[in-house]
C-alpha cells in the first residue's frame, strides 16, 4: 500500500473540514442533492460516452493501482542481474534456469527464459520493446480517463453554476427559492473542483509517477538480460545498468559495493 497517497488525501480532506468548521461554516449545509446529481450524474455519462464500457468496467483497477502498486528499488533489481550475470559468466546461461524461482520480476522472467532457450538477441529485444511499449499504452490509457474525469466534473461544477443562477433569477420574486438556487449555482463548482483537484488530478500524477517507474525497470531489466544474454563481464553489466541511475543513487550504490568487497 502507498502511505504517501493515504496520507495525502486525508491530510487534504481533513484540511478542509477543519477550515470549514474554524471559519464557523455547517457541513451538513455543504451537502446539496441537485448539486451531486447534476456533478456526478453529469461526469458519469460524458465519461462513458468517451471510453468504451470495457475500460470503463476497469477503471477501478485504475485507482487501485495508485493505492497498492508495489515499487521496486533500482539498486536492488541492479545487484540482482550482476549477481545473474556472474552465475551465467561462472556456470553458463543455461544455469539460470536454476535461479528463475528467484527473479521478483514477471518482465525478468520472460526474458531470461528466452536467453535460456537460445532465442535470437534481436528477436529477444524486439519482444520486450513491444511488451514495453504495449505496457506505456495501456497506462495511457488508463490515465486518460482519470484526466478526463478530472475535465468534465469542473464543466459540470460550471453547468450546474449556470442553472441555479437561472432557477434563481427567475424566482427574485420569490425570496424562499433564491437561497436553494444560489446553493445549486455554487454547491456545484465546489463538487467539481473536488473531484478535479481532490481525487482525480492526484491520482493521475500518482498514475504517471508509477509509469515512470516501472518503464525504468523495464529499461533496466532488457539492458541486463541482453548483456547477460551476450556474455558481458559482470563488472560491465553493472556499469552498464548504473548508467540508469541519477548521480547520488549511482555514487552510494558504488560505495555500498566497495564496502562489501
Amino acid at each position: 500500500m502507498d502511505i504517501g497517497t493515504i496520507v495525502g488525501l486525508i491530510v487534504a480532506i481533513t484540511a478542509m473540514v477543519v477550515g470549514a468548521l474554524l471559519g464557523g461554516g455547517n457541513l451538513v449545509a455543504l451537502v446539496d442533492v441537485p448539486s451531486l446529481v447534476i456533478v456526478f450524474g453529469g461526469t458519469i455519462g460524458a465519461v462513458a460516452v468517451s471510453f468504451p464500457v470495457a475500460a470503463l468496467l476497469k477503471v477501478h483497477k485504475v485507482f487501485l493501482k495508485a493505492f497498492f502498486a508495489k515499487s521496486t528499488s533500482s539498486a536492488a533489481l541492479i545487484k540482482d542481474l550482476v549477481r545473474f550475470a556472474e552465475v551465467a559468466r561462472r556456470e553458463g546461461i543455461l544455469a539460470l534456469e536454476n535461479h528463475i524461482k528467484d527473479m521478483k520480476e514477471a518482465f525478468l522472467v520472460r526474458g531470461i527464459k528466452m536467453a535460456v532457450d537460445g532465442t535470437d538477441p534481436e528477436l529477444i529485444k524486439t519482444i520486450m520493446d513491444i511488451e514495453l511499449e504495449a505496457s506505456m499504452e495501456r497506462h495511457a490509457a488508463a490515465k486518460k480517463i482519470l484526466d478526463t474525469i478530472g475535465r468534465m466534473a469542473p464543466a459540470f461544477g460550471m453547468i450546474g453554476t449556470l442553472m441555479g443562477l437561472v432557477f434563481m433569477l427567475m424566482s427574485m420574486d420569490d425570496p424562499s427559492k433564491i437561497g436553494p438556487g444560489m446553493a445549486v449555482a455554487l454547491l456545484t463548482t465546489m463538487y467539481g473542483a473536488l473531484i478535479a483537484n481532490v481525487c482525480t488530478g492526484p491520482l493521475s500524477e500518482k498514475l504517471a509517477s508509477r509509469d515512470s517507474e516501472e518503464m525504468l525497470t523495464k529499461n533496466i531489466i532488457i539492458a541486463g538480460v541482453m548483456s547477460i544474454q551476450s556474455g558481458d563481464n559482470p563488472r560491465v553489466v553493472e556499469s552498464k545498468l548504473l548508467t540508469y541511475l541519477p548521480p547520488s543513487q549511482r555514487m552510494a550504490f558504488e560505495t555500498k559495493a566497495d564496502q562489501a568487497a
